[in-house]
């Protein structure tokens, strides 16, 4: 007997359907579809709280034990490195690496770095190492958020690694013993010297900076008197992405502490964050508390507030990363610090946090910066004026080899991966 034409109308249309939910079939109904055609991009509040909390639950449920979830896991690492134009991976070049104008203060000293993460890519920063412990040290590399455009010449004073708040996280880890490397967001700092400031707002970003961090890593792993068992990475916001992708997709990080940036339902407002498709494909979906559990069972710490996207930690991301840590018996390695009264940034209380958990996951040392009663004193950092941290000046240009534009640097890349 000939099925009715109304079966087949049936049959088509879960099919349609079942193609819109992009091959994913254990995500819940009210996330939206994969697009038809172009990348699956999942930007700024993508998902609600509730359906962020919904989507998790249905991961726990589908990856229900370690097994399930470490295959889910590695599939994961695959399609986000994919997702960033990073596979394969690029062949790693000379780093042709720039260390100068060495000053010495309060238990620590500054210099000014750069380094080619590809031919004619320059990445600027500032490394900070310890003068009072002996090698070999733990390793932190520092990412930073997002800041307002440059206006003036001393807006730099307040932005990017040249900040107040960068400054004295870095100064302070590196009092406590670690060597400690600051580097720019693409086109951000120094490197809007370069690029531009409009720069940042190419996709380009997102590989960009997976890539430099990873270079930033193989920097600072080898300098001498380093510990590559202890490798730490932290930054806030658009910093906090760049450290739970490098976590992610890096084995050698072995603590992470991404500040105000893990969510459910929030996934980056920046082209940098969620410009590329890394959280979506027609076979994979993954929110940023997803990402984030890949440091499992790695020491990985939370800092969130309550009033951003991080505002639902305690309730919804956290005790999902608990129960993701619990697969590997490492619940005691994954830890959240919530300031329900305080906002989006990396202020006193939130650096505070990272210190305490570095000095124990990194064994640092925390009495280095705390007073006789035991708080968090930052006030041996001497604060040094943008100028002053520069690696290109008058006296030391940009390099005649450097690449000027976001096209150069992506056939630079490319180029590497054949």
């Amino acid at each position: 007997m000939k099925p009715p034409a109304c079966l087949h109308l049936l049959a088509f249309a879960v099919s349609f359907a079942a193609a819109a939910r992009a091959d994913v079939p254990w995500l819940p109904s009210a996330v939206p579809p994969k697009p038809a055609t172009g990348p699956a991009l999942t930007q700024g509040n993508f998902l609600k709280p509730e359906v962020g909390q919904a989507t998790l639950d249905a991961a726990l449920k589908q990856f229900p034990d370690r097994a399930s979830w470490d295959t889910y896991a590695a599939h994961l690492r695959t399609r986000i490195q994919e997702g960033a134009n990073l596979a394969p991976w690029p062949r790693r070049t000379p780093l042709n690496a720039v260390i100068r104008q060495r000053r010495a203060y309060a238990g620590y000293s500054v210099e000014n770095v750069a380094f080619e993460s590809v031919p004619g890519y320059f990445v600027t920063g500032n490394l900070y190492r310890p003068l009072d412990t002996p090698p070999p040290h733990a390793v932190v590399l520092s990412t930073h958020g997002h800041y307002g455009r440059i206006n003036k010449p001393e807006d730099y004073d307040n932005h990017g690694r040249f900040s107040p708040i960068m400054q004295n996280r870095c100064a302070s880890l590196a009092r406590m013993g670690a060597v400690v490397l600051s580097i720019d967001m693409f086109a951000a700092g120094e490197s809007m010297a370069i690029l531009g400031q409009d720069a940042h707002k190419n996709p380009l970003a997102v590989t960009v900076h997976t890539w430099n961090a990873m270079r930033a890593l193989d920097f600072l792993l080898g300098l001498e008197g380093v510990d590559p068992a202890r490798v730490g990475v932290s930054g806030e916001s658009g910093g906090g992405t760049q450290t739970f992708l490098l976590t992610a997709l890096d084995p050698r990080v072995t603590v992470s502490a991404p500040v105000v940036m893990v969510s459910s339902y929030f996934f980056g407002g920046c082209a940098c964050e969620s410009g590329l498709p890394i959280h979506r494909s027609a076979d994979h979906f993954a929110n940023n508390a997803m990402i984030a559990a890949l440091a499992a069972p790695r020491p990985l710490l939370l800092v969130s507030n309550g009033k951003d996207w991080t505002k639902h930690n305690p309730e919804i991301e956290f005790p999902f990363l608990q129960k993701i840590y619990a697969y590997h018996g490492a619940t005691a390695q994954v830890a959240n610090v919530h300031l329900p009264d305080e906002g989006h940034d990396y202020g006193p209380s939130k650096r505070a946090a990272v210190y305490r958990f570095f000095a124990d996951k990194l064994r640092l040392n925390l009495a280095a910066v705390q007073t006789a009663d035991g708080k968090i004193d930052e006030s041996r950092v001497t604060l040094e004026k943008s100028a002053q941290l520069r690696v290109f000046t008058a006296d030391h240009p940009i390099p005649a080899n450097a690449l000027h534009d976001a096209t150069a640097i992506a056939q630079a890349l490319k180029k590497l991966q054949q």
